[in-house]
């Protein structure tokens, strides 16, 4: 039987959060707990959308390969000897054995490690030893080698960061990024140089909340008070067609070196793209990836504009300083999970005004899924 939202999320819980009025109802506590909506996100959501899926400069080299999860199936992202970074289906053409296991250098082949069935950088099956008798290139008759190559997933590469499309028909990728591009104020990408990446590991709550917490700015400065240096009044929400997030201009040189005051820009690509620009030379960017509906993991990639290599000590603290603030975050998106266990979590109620693009994220969702 094919569930519907109606029957996992509850019949009058959607409708309360599709019931219009001054202050919205959010997603019911399920959409944030239940196996089968989160089974539903995968099928209707992450394979048929552009999900963020890794960052480029960790395939630096040619045969450099990175196992990575979308809609929660294994794909494989591959720097091939044209320098380009492909993705496939991480399953091998013989018998579905997942390939590539852990990040690594290849060479200039993929080989399975059950049968040896070996392909190319390209995706091209290159041996299939012995499965068609005792000689080692021996091959059935009428067995078509070209029809038995990894199967190419749909994908782009936008500066550093990489996105997949596993139905491979989304929207082109250009209206996709078009949005976010319009609200960058000019900002020039191409001198990106990557400082840090911080392995956030396994947080302990649904992939929505870690976003919808990265596009509100009603809880800066309640739970950044001593990382940040952001009143709330400074701030404002981003809620465009295609770009979800909130900004704050303060123009003023921060009071301390551990603290964040400079304008920043906190804009969001649905699915899952969260990019950070803290002008007037710093990027950071988050790479969520859902597990389970309690679990997903996080990444952020830190990134400064200029020629210029960052000092070491730079580096080194600003490390620091965004994990810190992503400590912050994750206790109250860990929290906010378990308080969807209560008999008394409902959908809750957001703020028309510092909560607006969440809301719209949310719809973005239920759309998706219906």
């Amino acid at each position: 039987m094919r569930l519907s939202l109606k029957s996992i999320l509850g019949k009058e819980a959607l409708a309360a959060f599709e019931a219009p009025g001054p202050v919205a109802q959010g997603l019911p506590a399920a959409a944030y707990t239940s196996e089968a909506f989160f089974a539903l996100e995968n099928e209707r959501l992450f394979a048929r959308s552009w999900v963020f899926a890794g960052f480029a400069h960790e395939l630096a080299e040619t045969g450099d390969v990175l196992p990575v999860t979308v809609g929660g199936r294994p794909v494989l992202l591959v720097r091939n000897a044209g320098q380009q970074v492909r993705a496939f289906h991480n399953v091998c053409r013989h018998r579905s054995l997942k390939l590539v296991d852990r990040p690594g250098n290849l060479g200039s082949k993929i080989r399975c490690p059950y049968h040896s069935w070996t392909y190319g950088l390209d995706g091209a099956l290159r041996l299939a030893p012995y499965f068609g008798g005792r000689d080692l290139g021996a091959l059935p008759e009428g067995f078509d080698r070209e029809r038995h190559g990894l199967v190419p997933v749909r994908s782009e590469t936008w500066h550093d960061w990489i996105f997949v499309n596993l139905s491979g028909d989304a929207p082109p990728f250009e209206n996709f990024i078009a949005p976010l591009i319009a609200r960058l104020d000019g900002v020039d990408l191409s001198e990106l140089n990557p400082l840090v990446t911080i392995d956030l590991g396994e947080v302990a709550a649904n992939w929505k909340l870690l976003i919808e917490n990265f596009i509100e700015p009603y809880h800066v400065q309640f739970v950044h008070q001593t990382t940040t240096e952001q009143p709330l009044t400074d701030h404002y929400t981003i809620d465009d067609p295609g770009c979800l997030g909130c900004a704050v201009d303060v123009s003023r040189k921060a009071k301390r070196e551990d603290t964040l005051s400079a304008d920043s820009r906190y804009l969001t690509l649905f699915p899952n793209f969260g990019f950070g620009l803290y002008l007037p030379d710093q990027v950071g960017v988050h790479l969520d990836i859902p597990v389970a509906p309690d679990r997903t993991l996080q990444r952020r990639a830190i990134y400064r504009l200029g020629h210029d290599p960052a000092p070491t000590e730079l580096t080194e603290r600003i490390a620091k300083f965004w994990r810190d603030v992503h400590t912050e975050d994750r206790d109250m998106c860990e929290r906010l999970q378990k308080g969807r266990a209560s008999d008394a979590a409902g959908g809750g109620v957001l703020s028309p005004v510092w909560e607006n693009s969440v809301r719209s994220f949310q719809k973005l969702v239920v759309d998706r899924l219906k």
